[in-house]
Formats: C-alpha cells, structure tokens, sequence
C-alpha cells in the first residue's frame, strides 16, 4: 500500500514528490513516457528565480529529482496505462506493476497541439518534430520552419538558430502573443525570417521533408517553403485520457480542481499543466505541486485519525 503515488515527472511531480517525501510520506513518483515533462526539452530557462544567468530545462530538472530522491522519493521509469478511481484505496496500472495507494498526484502535464495537416504524421521523427532541444543539432546548416508565434515558438526558433542556416516562422497573425524580450532577439537575429498571416497546409517529401505549403490567410493564396524540417508549437493538449469518467474534466480535457489542488474525487489530486488554464510555466507548476502535497498529506493524516496543524499564510 502506498500512501502517495505520483503520475509524470515535470515541474510539477517533482516539486509534489519533494514535499511529499519531506513529510515522510516516501512517495512513489511514476515518470511516464518522457523524463523531466516538457521542461526537460527547454533549452534554456531564462524565467525561473535563483538562476540570473538562465539553466538549461535537462539540468533543472535533473536537479529537482536529485532532490526529490534525496528525502526518500521512488522514481520508477514506467507509464500509467490505467486508473480506477472508483474503488480505494485508488488502483494504478503501469506496464510493469499495479499499486494500491491512499492518495493520488497526478502531474501529467500536456502534449504538443498537432497540426492535423497532410504529411505531418508521414513525417514525425523525419523532419517534423515538437522539440528543437531534441532535433536541432541534425539540421545543421539546413533550413527548418517553426509555426507558432507565442514563447515557445520564438525562444525555440533562436535556439534554433545555432544549428540552422535559415529559420522561418509562420504566424497565422501579423502580431506575436511572445513575450517582448523574446520578440526582440527574434527580429534581431538574421537568421530568423518571418511569415505573417499564414497558415502550413501540408508537409511535403518523399523520404525526408523537403517543404511546406502555405496559405496566407487574407489572401488566400498558396505557395511552398523549401525547407528541411518543420517544428510545431501551436498550443497544447491536456494528458487526460486516463481519467475521462473519473473526474471532473473541463470541455478544453484539463482537470477541475478548486485552489488547493483537489480534485472532484476526494483524495486524488492535480497539479501543473495538467489543470492550469493561465499561464503554463515552471513557476506555477511548482507552486501547484507542492500544494498538492501538502494536501495529500493532510488527507493522509485525516484518514488515519491524526490531528494536522492549519497553516497560517
């Protein structure tokens, strides 16, 4: 029997298992397909406090599991293929084990938003990918397209630029949503050539990405980008597949939970990216995380008849 299990390995996970373990509650933290969430494939994170000089996403979150191990936390290398929240104490399947537990954290964060254009799925892995940290390096001396026009698109099209010839951003807008700062280095770097008004309607290629076609909204007209590869940052779609039916989903699929991290069912619940609609950034996941926690443990001692001091903030 567990008294904590954790599902996903972010911002937010690991800040729930920190304050988990800190509190002796020797979580079981669950990391899912992808180490470190979409941190992980940051190149370099300019915004979260204590780092003046940046911290590149890997090693931000290698520090966290470092700490998160260091007070007693389980890291399992598996992925959740199941939950029933219906019975408790709460089951959960992963492709290895099954683990009863008193209280659930999920943390599983969001996916990239797909384009759902022709050749896109053709083309994952061979020149279409969602992750310049991942990618970037083969596409040396090549031209790519990044289609967004937010932070992500912008911080990810610059760090591109070590590695590519020649960047091209395709906005369906002639106005980013980026931050200013990031908007700035983006216009200043020679590399960078943007597309306003435009949206990619097909990858093409054969064996490889060779191009996209584009279609400029106002006009209507359409033409092809040469290029080599194509990174995607157009939004993000919610982890939740697993607990449609279970909980409370809002119509975007995000998790429902009031201010202190709890869920529609008492006992399990969320945190980071996974049920934040304002603003997706390592700050609030790690707010959330550890909230979340905090009020596992609670329940905990609750549960088992123990008195729990309330906080004054």
């Amino acid at each position: 029997m567990e008294k904590v299990v954790i599902i996903g390995s972010g911002p937010a996970g690991l800040t729930a298992a920190i304050y988990a373990g800190r509190s002796q509650l020797a979580p079981l933290l669950i990391t899912g397909n992808a180490l470190g969430g979409q941190a992980a494939t940051t190149s370099e994170v300019e915004n979260y406090p204590g780092f003046p000089n940046g911290i590149g996403g890997m090693e931000l979150m290698q520090a966290m599991q470092q700490q998160a191990e260091r007070f007693g936390t389980r890291v399992k290398m598996d992925e959740v293929v199941a939950v029933d929240l219906h019975q408790y104490p709460f089951v959960v399947k992963t492709y290895e084990a099954a683990y009863e537990t008193q209280t659930l954290i999920i943390a599983t964060g969001v996916s990239p938003r797909l384009l759902g254009v022709p050749g896109e799925d053709k083309f994952k892995g061979r020149g279409v990918s969602y992750c310049a940290t991942c990618d970037g390096f083969f596409y040396k001396d090549k031209t790519v397209v990044v289609v967004g026009g937010g932070d992500a698109a912008l911080e990810e099209a610059i760090y591109l630029t070590r590695f590519a010839s020649k960047v091209y951003i395709v906005h369906r807008r002639n106005q980013l949503r980026a931050q200013k700062i990031a908007q700035e280095r983006a216009f200043k770097n020679s590399k960078i050539e943007f597309v306003w008004d435009s949206v990619v309607t097909a990858v093409l290629g054969e064996e490889h990405v060779t191009g996209v076609r584009i279609k400029n909204v106002k006009s209507g007209a359409e033409s092809v980008l040469a290029a080599d590869g194509m990174f995607t940052y157009t939004g993000n779609v919610p982890n939740t597949k697993l607990f449609a039916g279970q909980l409370e989903l809002d119509k975007q699929g995000y998790i429902v939970t009031d201010r202190k991290m709890h869920t529609t069912v008492p006992g399990v619940f969320a945190a980071g990216d996974v049920q934040e609609r304002v603003l997706k950034q390592i700050a609030t996941a790690v707010g959330s995380g550890a909230i979340a926690a905090m009020e596992a443990e609670k329940f905990i001692a609750e549960m088992e008849g123990r008195g729990y001091p309330e906080r004054q903030w």
